[in-house]
């Protein structure tokens, strides 16, 4: 179970390396411990008469209510899944639960990030092997969930490759048939809407600012 009060020495550090101030922190701290708290009451063992698994920060299942619950990320599983990959764990890279350092600096981004943080963050979610590049076949297996099928498609995945073809025009800039991290940027820098071309994977200002509002509500009672 984590301290009941962040330590100083990890305060300072999130405050010089976050969005928020260290009152927010305290309470993005309570937020934090009451969620692993929750978690841990609700675990059950996974095999019978053996004990209940210790919870030592916020797990996949925890991170998803959040994501849906409380920012309204309603998105496709993969991007779901590959938000909870990308979020930091250090050494761990994208293995294990999310321990407090790992969750301010993902809400930071997710509720502060300078535009430079969002783009930086969403790429990172849309490329799905991590290579560098968001490829066709990614790109494919982005949107084809995102489409409606209307009835009588002989081919309905024509509509998607006919898409990722577009979206390519419009963000390969050096025109080599994928999506580097720099042709992101300058995709996104030229029409914003691209942002989340490939899914929703950032809260809308309206849901950060009521999170924000309702954290200082706490800070303030």
């Amino acid at each position: 179970m984590p301290n009941r009060k962040l330590k100083e020495k990890s305060l300072e550090m999130l405050f010089r390396n976050t969005h928020f101030s260290k009152n927010e922190l305290e309470a993005l701290y309570t937020m934090y411990r009451k969620l692993v708290v929750d978690a841990q009451a609700a675990a059950t063992p996974t095999i019978i008469g053996q004990p209940i698994p210790k919870i030592d920060g916020i797990d996949q299942n925890t991170f998803r209510d959040v994501m849906h619950n409380t920012f309204d990320l309603v998105t496709e599983e993969v991007v779901l899944d590959r938000i909870w990959s990308s979020w930091d764990r250090g050494v761990n890279g994208g293995e294990g639960a999310l321990k407090f350092e790992s969750w301010a600096k993902g809400l930071s981004v997710l509720l502060r990030g300078s535009n430079d943080e969002k783009r930086t963050y969403c790429f990172g979610v849309y490329d799905l092997n991590s290579d560098g590049y968001i490829t066709r076949d990614e790109m494919f297996l982005l949107l084809k969930n995102s489409l409606l099928k209307q009835p009588g498609d002989e081919d309905p995945d024509e509509g998607v490759r006919d898409l990722v073809e577009l979206v390519l025009r419009k963000m390969d800039m050096d025109k080599d048939g994928k999506v580097s991290i720099d042709d992101y940027r300058e995709a996104v820098h030229q029409e914003p809407l691209l942002l989340e071309a490939f899914g929703q994977c950032v809260p809308t200002r309206r849901h950060a600012a009521t999170f924000l509002k309702t954290l200082c509500t706490k800070l303030s009672t």
